[in-house]
């Protein structure tokens, strides 16, 4: 009895033992493993389940779960998808799998990625060992990702030709006063990564596609006249097309803001092609014979003298043009003119009216004179008259359609979206318009401007503006064929010395 009780005792205890052992074993077990947890973590990741993915890594922040819903919705995440590759050990107890994944962004598309998921054991259990690189790399050291606006591209402006304004071409101040007309582009969209102390990294990227705008100049036009003014400081060039007032080309060298739409000179001689134009309408022809003396002095009033002092004689009305005697001018004009038969023709001709050409521009303007000193003043471009170079090209294209025309840089439905509607165009008296053609080619043919290397086909007007105590403004006016054209040098000296050369390069470079 008492052996068999000592069995019993020995069974118990040798059960108690293995018991123990067994729990002993039991607690230094780990739970789980690496490819298993990490497998459970992908497709919670892949489910969007992540209240399932805090669950398998140790010691989740507090932050885990609206971290990864926060990115997914300032990025505007559609899907993820997760490729692993295996599991490596690194260590007896920390595991890795490098992954590649893409997340579909909503507004921007697929968005590739790598990472690395690691793991480890901890309290006898294989969790993930999450940090921020984990959602992404970038998020690394207190880094951000999201998604940001940005403006869009400026209208690109082109030529009426549809091709790139040439480079170059002096007229960027137009052409940026052109571009603020018009909205940019839609706002882009770029997610951007930014990490404290570097620079913002752009990943992707929505550019909207860039608005293209045709202006009405020519890209030979342009360049020929860019081309002609290279080297020459303080000067522009203003070409138009007469039957339709398009600016072809507007190159600008006066180093003031827009100056040769927006700014007015003492036009000089080009000026007496609207004090012709009123003499013509007042009885004179191209033939009738006129007086130019060296000097002419106004009954009771002051005296007026020729460039050089020239006494041409009796001449024709059409060589006292070609020949710019201001005598002539003078004379004629306080003989058969008064102050309201200028102002009339010169405002049929542009005078006084703003002009809307899409970055704005004024013409030109005479003040009533006080006495007939200013009047015959006025009469040969000096005294209260000021022009534009725009103004002026306006004139020359007159001359040559027929019609003055509002001169415009964008299709006329543009320009009056952007300024208002410009002034009508004027129908010239036909005879006055045909007898200018004859006297500006004989400018060109035998008058101030022969002999200065112009091409065939090109009537024009001379003019030298005084200015006092300073250096005379040059000026040429002109046109041949379909253009039309002002060349202004401001300062710069006497028409023909100043501002022919300049035209002959324009010209001959087209």
């Amino acid at each position: 009895m008492r052996r068999r009780r000592l069995i019993a005792l020995v069974i118990a205890v040798t059960a108690i033992i293995a018991a123990y052992g067994f729990a002993v074993l039991s607690a230094q077990r780990v739970r789980g493993s690496a490819e298993e947890v990490a497998a459970a973590y992908f497709r919670a990741w892949r489910e969007a389940d992540v209240r399932a993915m805090a669950g398998l890594v140790h010691r989740p922040p507090a932050d885990f779960v609206s971290r990864h819903v926060d990115l997914s919705e300032k990025l505007r995440v559609q899907s993820i998808e997760l490729r692993p590759g295996p599991v490596r050990r690194t260590g007896e107890d920390t595991a890795e799998v490098a992954f590649a994944g893409t997340r579909r962004l909503r507004d921007l598309g697929p968005w590739p990625f790598t990472a690395t998921l690691r793991l480890g054991v901890r309290e006898r259990e294989w969790k993930v060992l999450w940090t921020p690189e984990t959602l992404h790399p970038l998020l690394k050291d207190g880094g951000t990702l999201d998604l940001a606006a940005f403006a869009g591209p400026p209208p690109e402006l082109v030529t009426g030709e549809g091709d790139p304004i040439p480079r170059n071409s002096y007229a960027d101040a137009y052409l940026a006063r052109l571009r603020a007309e018009f909205e940019p582009a839609e706002e882009g969209l770029a997610l951007v990564a930014a990490v404290p102390g570097r620079a913002e990294q752009r990943l992707l990227a929505v550019t909207p596609e860039q608005d293209v705008r045709r202006t009405t100049l020519s890209r030979p036009v342009q360049a020929a006249a860019a081309r002609a003014l290279d080297g020459v400081q303080d000067a522009a060039i203003v070409a138009l097309r007469p039957s339709t007032g398009e600016v072809l080309a507007v190159a600008d060298r006066l180093l003031d803001d827009r100056s040769a739409f927006h700014d007015l000179f003492p036009p000089g001689s080009t000026f007496k092609t609207i004090t012709a134009a009123a003499l013509l309408r007042a009885g004179l022809d191209p033939a009738s014979e006129v007086s130019c003396p060296a000097t002419y002095t106004i009954p009771f009033h002051r005296s007026f003298g020729n460039a050089g002092g020239l006494d041409r004689g009796t001449l024709s009305f059409a060589d006292a043009f070609a020949h710019s005697c201001n005598t002539t001018f003078v004379q004629e004009a306080v003989t058969r003119l008064d102050e309201e038969d200028l102002r009339a023709t010169a405002e049929e001709w542009g005078f006084h009216r703003s002009l809307p050409t899409g970055v704005g521009g004024r013409c030109g303007a005479l003040e009533d004179p006080a006495n007939l000193d200013w009047f015959g003043a006025n009469a040969i471009g000096q005294g209260t008259v000021v022009a534009s170079p725009l103004c002026m090209a306006a004139v020359a294209a007159a001359v040559s359609d027929g019609t003055w025309r509002p001169p415009r840089l964008l299709a006329a439905e543009e320009v009056r979206a952007v300024e208002g509607s410009p002034p009508e165009p004027v129908t010239l008296d036909a005879g006055v318009v045909a007898a200018l053609r004859e006297m500006m080619a004989a400018v060109v043919d035998h008058g101030t401007a022969g002999g200065a290397g112009l091409p065939a086909g090109v009537s024009g007007k001379t003019g030298t503006a005084e200015v006092e105590g300073r250096p005379d403004h040059g000026w040429f006016i002109g046109y041949r064929g379909d253009l039309a054209f002002c060349v202004f040098v401001r300062h710069g000296g006497s028409g023909r010395s100043a501002a022919l050369p300049i035209t002959a390069r324009f010209v001959n470079g087209l």
